[in-house]
């Protein structure tokens, strides 16, 4: 079978931070290829580097050192203008806190993103519904945040990070707050979403278990380095 093109290619990618007088290397000369399509776990314990790995290909954070090409874009060299439209336009993103404004409905929240990319009135209604009952959530679009459950607060920042229909979703530690019953419903969910829409996603987790169960592939860091890097299954 013919392999998936290269969507996502970090090439000796390092990340250092100093504190005082010492340098310390978070990410350290990292090589790393994403298939499109391709459902990628990035594991390790605390303080491996993977969560800031995730975020430098999200266009969070930006290298020391390597290249970060997201479709033969390298995001190093992107003004901030064009790493925001980055962004904006083709990543998703879901984090361990759910991060939905407390004061704004379900609906609200979904619908934030598009107002922010100034996506037409008429489109934004549509757009919402489609991405809360992806997740399940449409009958609850007028609740707000603390009227849901851990898990239904997941499912919407999921529906949030899905509403700009991004190429590339990014979710770091999306089971962290959840017990195991609603981890494994959302994992099943990305799972679906990875399917049905061919979207490609990387996923920071520490959870060995869950990352066999769910991801293509698993990528594992430690001590900032890449030490492993499972084939597909």
């Amino acid at each position: 079978m013919p392999t998936a093109p290269i969507f996502i290619q970090a090439e000796s990618v390092s990340r250092e931070y100093r504190l005082g007088e010492s340098v310390i290397r978070a990410v350290d000369a990292v090589s790393l290829s994403v298939e499109k399509g391709e459902f990628l776990a990035l594991l390790g314990s605390s303080g491996s580097g993977k969560s800031t790995l995730l975020s430098m290909m999200a266009g969070l954070d930006r290298p020391t050192s390597g290249a970060i090409r997201v479709r033969d874009r390298n995001l190093a060299e992107l003004d901030k203008d064009d790493l925001a439209r980055y962004r904006r336009e083709t990543v998703g993103m879901v984090f361990q806190s759910f991060n939905l404004l407390p004061r704004m409905t379900l609906e609200e929240n979904v619908e934030l993103p598009l107002r922010l990319a100034e996506v037409n009135r008429d489109d934004r209604e549509s757009r919402v519904g489609e991405a809360l009952h992806r997740v399940g959530l449409g009958p609850r679009r007028r609740h707000r945040p603390s009227e849901l459950s851990g898990g239904e607060q997941q499912r919407g920042a999921l529906a949030r990070a899905l509403v700009n229909r991004p190429a590339i979703l990014f979710a770091d530690e999306p089971t962290g707050n959840l017990d195991s019953v609603n981890g494994e419903q959302i994992l099943l969910l990305l799972r679906e979403i990875q399917d049905s829409l061919g979207m490609t996603i990387i996923m920071v987790t520490h959870e060995r278990p869950l990352a066999e169960k769910f991801a293509n592939r698993i990528a594992l860091l430690s001590d900032g380095r890449l030490v492993n890097n499972g084939a597909a299954r």
